[in-house]
């Protein structure tokens, strides 16, 4: 991977991690840089998921790949807010 290609993922990242932060309700107490890696994962594992069922390469904008994304990325954030605030409270 090349370093636009590692910039490029940490930008999508961050971005895919923060819609996903906005959609789960409430105040998650996570730090940024663990929201920048669910966004990530959530982008790597939505378009794997978008590329299986056909919806990865469209003519126009992929808005079912990034729905797809957003929505991992949301259970992600909302997931480990409960294990990172569950931890903290310990």
């Amino acid at each position: 991977m090349t370093i636009g290609g590692i910039i490029s993922a940490l930008i999508i990242g961050l971005i895919i991690g923060a819609l996903g932060r906005l959609v789960v309700p409430g105040r998650q107490h996570i730090p940024i840089w663990l929201t920048i890696v669910i966004g990530i994962v959530a982008a790597l594992i939505g378009t794997a998921i978008a590329g299986a069922i056909g919806v990865a390469n469209t003519g126009g904008v992929d808005w079912i790949e990034l729905l797809i994304q957003v929505v991992l990325a949301a259970a992600g954030v909302w997931l480990v807010a409960g294990l990172y605030g569950r931890r903290q409270l310990h």
